[in-house]
């Protein structure tokens, strides 16, 4: 048995065996195995600068500080983001349709006892409900698990009754939800976008995601 964390430093997902976590109870690794092995230091988020054009530390600036800081990045299109403090544990998600940079239509929750990737799912779920029948956009994630997920591998899991060659589809409650939208919905286009690197709606969506703390 493992869970899936996301590298802070490329994105990729990989698995932290249950022996490694039994080893070290409470911690779990922020980089994969090739960026810890390349020597590089960990990157920390930067805090925003006044030309609005570095990412921001998680959940430090509510959606109206998002607007004023940051201008970069796409500026239409669904973004979405979900988190769990600590993981598993109380989390929220946030998500944000805009057309070329206004708000459509936003939506957000939290739930008490949680993963990250629940709440990734969940947002996405609520991302691709967002968006009207028919239209055309692209949902943007910044988790790429997920995204993976729905565009690589659910096809297969689905053909196998919802198995992976390892066993058991995790948050199958809800990775059948975003499947089945992805499939109904070929109108709208899934894609990763990196974390906290300044992008304005991204960061307005992690804004949202943790607005239950505030």
């Amino acid at each position: 048995m493992s869970e899936t964390v996301i590298c802070s430093e490329c994105g990729t997902s990989f698995d932290v065996p249950d022996g490694l976590r039994e080893r070290y109870p409470g911690w779990t690794p922020s980089r994969c195995r090739t960026c810890h092995r390349s020597g590089r230091p960990t990157r920390r988020p930067a805090h925003a600068t006044s030309t609005g054009r570095r990412g921001a530390a998680a959940g430090a600036l509510t959606p109206a500080q998002v607007l004023e800081t940051f201008t970069d990045g796409p500026l239409t299109g669904v973004f979405t983001d979900g988190s769990a403090d600590p993981n598993p544990g109380p989390g929220g998600w946030g998500a944000v349709y805009v057309r070329d940079d206004q708000i459509v239509d936003e939506a957000h929750g939290s739930d008490p006892d949680t993963t990250n990737n629940r709440m990734e799912l969940t947002a996405l779920i609520a991302g691709f409900d967002l968006v009207p029948t028919g239209e055309r956009t692209t949902v943007y994630s910044d988790s790429n698990y997920c995204v993976k997920m729905i565009n690589e591998w659910a096809d297969g899991w689905a053909r196998n009754n919802w198995r992976r060659k390892s066993g058991p589809v995790k948050n199958l409650d809800l990775v059948k939800a975003l499947y089945e939208r992805a499939k109904d919905r070929p109108e709208l286009t899934l894609r990763w976008i990196k974390a906290h690197d300044g992008s304005r709606w991204n960061e307005y969506a992690d804004a949202l995601s943790v607005a239950y703390r505030r």
